[in-house]
C-alpha cells in the first residue's frame, strides 16, 4: 500500500534529536516505504475552498549530525497525502484553531487527520478529564475568586494551573497556610478575566507524574514516570524532572479502559494520559511525546503500533 504522510510540525531544525517523538513517527513511516511531506504551520492555506499547503518532500535518518533532508516547497493541494499527523506543539492559541479549520477542509476532501481537528478544539488538555470525573481528584474550573479561594479552604493543599500551558508552565501547589493565595489567583485570572483549574494536591506525585501513551483508544501498556527534581512539586521534563520507564498498575490500565472509547469515537488516535497516582490529571492531544523513552526502556516500536493503526485506517477508508 503506497501511502503519502504529511506532517504539521515545528521547525524540524529545532528537535531535540535524542528525545523527539515526531522524528520517531516520521522515521517509523519512511521505514515502511511512504513517502515524507513537511509542512510547517504558517505554511498551510485556504485557496478558493480548497484546503492547500507550503509542502516539502522530506526525507529523515536518525542521525544526530543531520536528521533530515528538505526539497525546496512547492505550492500543492493537501489532497495529494493521504494522511496528515498534526503535531504542532502548543500555545494553542488562535492561530492553532485556524490551522484546525484549514485540516478539517482537507479531511472533507478525503484525508486522515490524526488527530481529528474538531477533537483538537473540543478537548483542551486539562478541562476534558472533567469527561471522567471517576478517574480524578476532586476539580475546580472557575475564574471566580471566592470559588477558588473556598476551594482552597475546604482541601488545604491544592494546585492551580492555566488550562492553556504545557510543560508545568504556571502551575502553583499552595500548601496550608500560604499568605500568597490571593496574589496567585488574581495573577492566573487575570484578575477574573480568565479560567483556570483548581485540583487537589496528590502526594504520590513523589513517585512521578506518569505519561500513558494510547493508540487509537489502547494504552502500550507501558508508563514514562516524570519524577519532580529537588524541592519541586512538578515532574515535568521541561520543568527538571528526572524519567523512567515503568509498568501500568490496575489503576493505570482501569483508567485507560474508562478514558479509550471515548478518544476512539472521537477519532484521538494518539494520546497522551498524566496520571499522578490512583488519578488522571490531564489529557495531551496535541502533541503527547516519551516514545523514545519508552521504546529505549522497553524495547518496543510505539510510532511503528501508531503507522500500523494509520494503515488500517486507511485500508478501510479505502
Amino acid at each position: 500500500m503506497t501511502i503519502k504522510l504529511a506532517v504539521v510540525m515545528d521547525p524540524i531544525s529545532g528537535i531535540n534529536f535524542k528525545k523527539d517523538t515526531t522524528l520517531a513517527m516520521l522515521n517509523a513511516a519512511q521505514s515502511r516505504g511512504w513517502s515524507l511531506v513537511y509542512i510547517e504551520q504558517r505554511g498551510l492555506y485556504l485557496e478558493n475552498g480548497k484546503a492547500m499547503a507550503l509542502q516539502h518532500e522530506l526525507t529523515v535518518k536518525m542521525d544526530p549530525s543531520g536528521w533530515y533532508q528538505l526539497k525546496e516547497p512547492r505550492r500543492a493541494s493537501l489532497a495529494e497525502v493521504d494522511v496528515i499527523l498534526m503535531r504542532k506543539d502548543p500555545p494553542f492559541n488562535r492561530e492553532y484553531i485556524y490551522s484546525t479549520y484549514i485540516l478539517e477542509q482537507a479531511e472533507r476532501e478525503g484525508v486522515l487527520v490524526v488527530n481529528k481537528p474538531q477533537a483538537l478544539r473540543d478537548f483542551n488538555e486539562k478541562v476534558a478529564t472533567v469527561l471522567f470525573p471517576q478517574c480524578c481528584t476532586d476539580v475546580l474550573v472557575t475564574r471566580n475568586k471566592e470559588l477558588l479561594t473556598d476551594f482552597y479552604k475546604s482541601h488545604g493543599d491544592v494546585i492551580f494551573k492555566p488550562l492553556d500551558g504545557m510543560g508545568g508552565t504556571g502551575v502553583f501547589r499552595i500548601k496550608p497556610g500560604d499568605p500568597n493565595v490571593s496574589v496567585i489567583i488574581e495573577m492566573l485570572t487575570e484578575y477574573g478575566n480568565r479560567q483556570i483549574m483548581a485540583q487537589t494536591f496528590i502526594p504520590e506525585i513523589t513517585a512521578g507524574d506518569k505519561r500513558i501513551l494510547m493508540i487509537n483508544g489502547e494504552s502500550v501498556g507501558y508508563a514514562l514516570a516524570r519524577l519532580p527534581a529537588l524541592n519541586e512539586t512538578r515532574g515535568n521534563l521541561a520543568a527538571g524532572g528526572t524519567a523512567k520507564g515503568v509498568e501500568l498498575s490496575d489503576r493505570d490500565r482501569w483508567i485507560c479502559d474508562q478514558v479509550g472509547p471515548t478518544l476512539r469515537k472521537h477519532g484521538l488516535y494518539f494520546v497522551g494520559l498524566d496520571v499522578i497516582g490512583n488519578y488522571l490529571t490531564e489529557v495531551n492531544v496535541t502533541s503527547p511525546t516519551c516514545v523514545r523513552e519508552l521504546d529505549l526502556a522497553f524495547n518496543i516500536d510505539i510510532a511503528g503500533d501508531l503507522m500500523n493503526c494509520i494503515e488500517g485506517e486507511l485500508q478501510g477508508k479505502r
